[in-house]
């Protein structure tokens, strides 16, 4: 299929190259005009959070954005008239905006701190959503007015929507800072890597248009499959990596050949059949190991699914269309625009002896395959030993932020004055009757047992919507947030108080929902959809190289590699993120937990990018070997040969996804970081010490398959090559020994 489509393409260059172009901006434009339905807060969350969401929705009560100004005074009590004053300005400040939908004072609602030196001026915001974030500054700037006027007093402002502005306008910031450095870095590897200008900017505009045109196909599909922000970062992640090395992988081999001796056509039809298949079976396993997301059953994993699976078919098709189109129009022409220093020609042989660096490396391997088998197995167990200690979490907005953010400090000043406050557990109630004297009795019993539970704090706020028959009771929770206290805290609400009091009620519905309860539940989805995805991923992944090379060892090989790659990865999270161990040199601190859905995430995109590599390099040893090359000389013609390009993609690669490391959100730290590790990993400890190793231990064996799985697809290679026929303007190639 790749060969073909590579030669189509070459043969109607125009009409493959203008359809690109014609697809690209049709689905921009469409997806544009079309626009993007965003995942809805009850598929966002599973659980009884989901439940309550959904109760509120078919009430149509919007919740509003709730925020909290905290006014404390290390002197004066709350009761001293200048203390009273600061408070009195405050609401009338808040309520002089016009944006604050209702104000409360502390003095009735006696949100009062134990110690009497600090109140909460409890607000609510016009609007839901958006709107209530668009309606924020202006309320931010009159409490900030109040704190000038007032230096000796702490005034400051927390909540929904306050910190929603703030997240927006980071992942906003952080999304332009990432997309703005990536695609310099990789076209500047691309640069060192081929030495000419043309060479390097057709990957990376390849890659780009596949983004944007994936970009307008998600927004179209939006309406049957939501999707998010986090989507979106995940899709410029991966397609920018993946587009990239695609393109890579089939131009370095096109080069490769025109070196040979190859004429134009023989050389693209040699890529085509050789990397266009790579790209094709490593597309199809990224897409696989992505699809095994959907089985969470969480809406934001399936929009980051969608989007990622989109990206790369997208990226793929580009790659066995229009790059064979464009190369075969540009001719010897990709090599032009040569950068001093950067544009020596490469040695006819490089693409086969692989280089000085990477021959010392492979030599020892290769000589004593059973120590370097060992020892690279031991330093991999070693790096993924922590991750038996991992603790993953939804993380709190303390620990998503920065350190010193000043929303991190308004938040820990109001959580050591009002344990739990800034993110309550709600009991959502729905009854037959919400103002029943049976049902105001059990709210009002709740809201005693849950004070008297030594679990729990005030302020305790109860609204009550009589028209829709649903109540909301607000719990401050001990601990801080997603912590053991805190999760002590909620099971003790749910499975103990709630039922205890409002559930005796006849007809009523009460989920408990929130911060705690939205990590916990979170967490128990991730924990119960862990062997299913991880099951469909490796098992599909299996078969895919087992049709693809048909061999069992390969197979075999090729998922416990990247089961060592994924562990070790792991092991690293743990260490920098949870225990903070080299946290600081990142810009962060260990917060000591992992991110709920990073490990899930991590594993189905390493799963899939990690096929690249193997893919790639496995390809041209089996290349070799059918050839007629020993299966010990095969494969340091395969290492060798593919030495080059793989250093190049990985670097690629590695720098995309450190500068997503570097971004403010601990999660897309988390995810840049893991994805960095992992590739670094599989391409220099993985592909260059342990699959040579592994492979030469194996010998003949690799290539076994039982006659009973004869029946199976045959996708593997047997595409005959086209002679070489030394076109007039192409270099003769230099006869060289190979040291195997």
């Amino acid at each position: 299929m790749a060969a073909a489509m590579g030669a189509w393409s070459a043969r109607h260059r125009k009409t493959a190259v203008f359809g690109w172009l014609l697809f690209v901006v049709l689905a921009a434009v469409l997806g544009g005009m079309h626009g993007s339905t965003k995942v809805a807060r009850d598929e966002s969350v599973p659980g009884e959070v989901s439940r309550a969401a959904r109760i509120l929705d078919e009430a149509g009560l919007k919740s509003p954005a709730g925020e909290t100004v905290l006014v404390q005074s290390p002197e004066l009590s709350a009761d001293a008239p200048a203390f009273r004053a600061a408070v009195a300005q405050v609401i009338a400040a808040v309520e002089g905006t016009g944006k604050a939908a209702s104000v409360r004072s502390p003095y009735d609602s006696k949100a009062i701190s134990a110690d009497g030196h600090g109140v909460l001026v409890q607000l609510t915001l016009k609007g839901d959503g958006d709107d209530a974030v668009a309606n924020v500054p202006a309320v931010m700037d009159a409490v900030a007015g109040v704190q000038k006027q007032h230096p000796e007093l702490t005034v400051v402002e927390l909540g929904e929507a306050s910190s929603g502005k703030w997240i927006q306008d980071q992942f906003a910031d952080d999304f332009s800072r990432a997309e703005w450095t990536a695609v310099p870095l990789a076209l500047g590897i691309l640069l060192v890597a081929f030495g000419a200008l043309v060479a390097a900017v057709l990957p990376v505009v390849l890659a780009l248009t596949a983004f944007v045109a994936a970009g307008g196909l998600v927004a179209l599909g939006s309406g049957l499959l939501h999707t998010s922000d986090d989507a979106s970062s995940v899709m410029l992640l991966v397609g920018l990596a993946v587009g990239v090395d695609y393109c890579l992988f089939y131009l370095r081999r096109e080069r490769e050949e025109r070196a040979a001796g190859r004429d134009l056509a023989g050389a693209l039809a040699v890529a085509a059949a050789t990397s266009g298949r790579a790209v094709l079976v490593s597309g199809v396993t990224v897409v696989v190991a992505m699809a095994g997301m959907f089985l969470t059953g969480i809406a934001d994993f399936r929009a980051m699914a969608f989007g990622t699976i989109v990206v790369v078919v997208t990226a793929v098709l580009g790659s066995l269309t229009v790059l064979p189109a464009l190369l075969s129009m540009l001719g010897d022409r990709v090599a032009k625009g040569r950068v001093p220093l950067l544009g020596k020609p490469r040695r006819p042989d490089a693409a086969t002896t692989g280089g000085r660096f990477w021959n010392a490396v492979l030599t020892p391997v290769l000589r004593r395959p059973l120590a370097a088998t060992l020892l690279a197995g031991a330093f991999l167990l070693g790096l993924a030993a922590p991750l038996l200690t991992m603790h993953t979490a939804n993380l709190t907005f303390q620990q998503q932020l920065p350190r010193g953010n000043a929303l991190v400090t308004a938040s820990q000043k109001i959580e050591a004055a009002f344990p739990g406050s800034p993110a309550p557990a709600t009991v959502v109630i729905k009854a037959t009757d919400i103002t029943s004297p049976a049902m105001t009795a059990a709210i009002a019993d709740l809201k005693a047992r849950a004070l008297a539970s030594g679990r729990m704090h005030g302020p305790v706020d109860v609204t009550v919507h009589r028209e829709q028959n649903v109540a909301t009771v607000d719990i401050p929770l001990d601990g801080s947030g997603n912590d053991a206290t805190s999760n002590a805290a909620l099971r003790a609400l749910r499975e103990d108080l709630v039922p205890a009091t409002v559930l005796k009620v006849p007809g009523t519905e009460a989920p408990v929902t929130g911060q705690t309860a939205g990590s916990h539940d979170f967490n128990a989805k991730m924990t119960g959809a862990l062997p299913a995805v991880f099951g469909f991923v490796v098992a599909f992944a299996f078969l895919l190289m087992l049709t693809s090379f048909r061999s069992l060892a390969v197979a075999a090989t090729a998922v416990v590699l990247n089961l060592l790659s994924v562990g070790a990865a792991y092991g690293v999270l743990t260490l920098v993120f949870q225990h903070g161990v080299g946290a600081s040199l990142l810009g962060t601190a260990g917060v000591g937990a992992v991110e709920s859905w990073v490990p899930l995430f991590l594993f189905v995109i390493l799963f899939g990018l990690s096929m690249d590599y193997h893919v790639f390099v496995v390809s041209r040893i089996k290349e070799g070997r059918d050839r007629g090359l020993s299966t010990r000389a095969a494969i340091a013609h395969g290492i060798r040969s593919t030495a080059g390009v793989v250093t190049s993609a990985a670097v690629i690669m590695v720098a995309v996804f450190a500068v997503f490391g570097t971004l403010s959100m601990q999660a897309m730290k988390q995810m840049g970081v893991g994805l960095a590790v992992a590739v670094l990993i599989d391409a220099t400890v993985i592909r260059a010490v342990l699959l040579p190793a592994v492979m030469t231990l194996l010998g003949e064996r690799n290539w076994y398959l039982p006659r009973w799985l004869h029946r199976l697809p045959d996708l593997s290679h047997g595409e005959p090559f086209p002679p070489v026929a030394t076109a007039p303007h192409a270099p003769a190639p230099r006869r060289h020994r190979v040291e195997v």
